[in-house]
């Protein structure tokens, strides 16, 4: 018995006739007929009796014809579910992000995204640290996660995507408003607003800040938040100072209260995908990974440098982690250390 078998049968159950459906098949009424005493002989009864005009399913044959019309219904709407994922038109791509992604970084992508794909779904999923992302993305739940890049995690490919310099934020009427810089050395006595606990940007910042060249590390805050929206917005609201990553889409206009001082001589913060394998992403997922590098490249470059590579992947300078191992076409380094990249992870 085959699926093949099983579309003729039903169609000859529909149409009552052999000779109609070898017609429509454009093959001989014997091969219609082989096809359903094979049928027959696999059900061990028989499914279609012999009239004066054409044929009709008997009892048994009407049973299996409406199995088969449902079975063969459903794996028609899977077949065409399966060839919509493959040209990047159907189905649903699944992100996890932090609470403030979206905003900063994925908006234009989104309404870019939706245009050209409107029939993909797009799920968003909020999770406040990097580990929530790579557990979303290793049990299948999210086939994307936008991170912080950090240390390798096992079975977890890291794609960074775009690099945030770190800035100073203070409020207009602060003294250190009015500088076009400050050097790492200067925020030692700098009471600054901590960010997330355990957050991989925390950990990056107090790593840059401990080294010896940036002077000794600034006195504990007694203020601490959940993301850097929430460190801008107690920033401009004199709370106190906060280092943070200049965001994109973070627009002078909208914050007249808040100053951005940049401290250039810290290494600035890469940010960008996580996966489980490239790869195997479904065509959407992918095409949705490369409209957020597409739209990020399309500022001014004052929030972020979009890291961007050659298309020959001997050249692609996107750092993978994956099984434990950190490589880099440019030569060894960290997430932050990456001279060149791709918005385009390779394929």
């Amino acid at each position: 018995m085959t699926l093949d078998d099983l579309r003729v049968f039903v169609a000859v159950c529909e149409a009552g006739s052999l000779s109609a459906v070898a017609r429509d098949l454009g093959c001989t009424q014997s091969a219609v007929s082989q096809r359903v005493r094979r049928l027959e002989r696999e059900a061990g009864i028989g499914l279609l009796e012999r009239r004066p005009r054409g044929v009709a399913p008997t009892q048994a044959g009407r049973i299996l014809q409406r199995a088969a019309s449902d079975g063969i219904d459903g794996l028609d709407l899977a077949l065409r579910r399966l060839a919509d994922l493959r040209a990047g038109d159907g189905g649903t791509v699944r992100v996890t992000t932090g609470a403030t992604t979206v905003r900063h970084f994925m908006a234009g992508a989104v309404v870019a995204f939706r245009t050209r794909h409107p029939r993909v779904n797009l799920e968003f999923q909020t999770e406040s640290s990097s580990r929530r992302c790579f557990e979303a993305v290793a049990d299948g739940s999210s086939e994307l996660a936008w991170i912080t890049l950090g240390p390798p995690v096992r079975g977890i490919e890291q794609y960074p995507v775009v690099r945030l310099p770190w800035v100073l934020a203070v409020r207009a009427d602060d003294p250190l408003a009015g500088r076009e810089r400050i050097e790492p050395g200067e925020l030692a006595g700098i009471r600054h607003i901590r960010l997330p606990e355990n957050s991989t940007s925390r950990m990056r910042l107090d790593g840059h800040l401990g080294h010896r060249e940036a002077g000794p590390v600034p006195p504990p805050s007694t203020t601490s938040v959940a993301d850097w929206d929430t460190a801008l917005l107690l920033a401009e609201l004199g709370v106190g100072p906060a280092v943070v990553p200049r965001l994109p889409g973070l627009h002078a206009t909208a914050h007249p209260a808040l100053r951005l001082v940049p401290i250039a001589a810290l290494p600035p913060l890469a940010t960008g995908w996580a996966v489980r394998q490239w790869e195997a992403l479904s065509p959407a997922a992918v095409a949705f990974a490369e409209t957020v590098a597409a739209c990020l490249g399309g500022g001014d470059g004052a929030e972020g440098e979009v890291l961007r590579g050659r298309r020959d992947p001997a050249h692609q300078a996107a750092v993978r982690h994956r099984d434990g191992a950190v490589g880099c076409a440019f030569g060894g380094g960290e997430g932050d250390d990456v001279e060149a990249g791709t918005g385009r992870a390779p394929a």
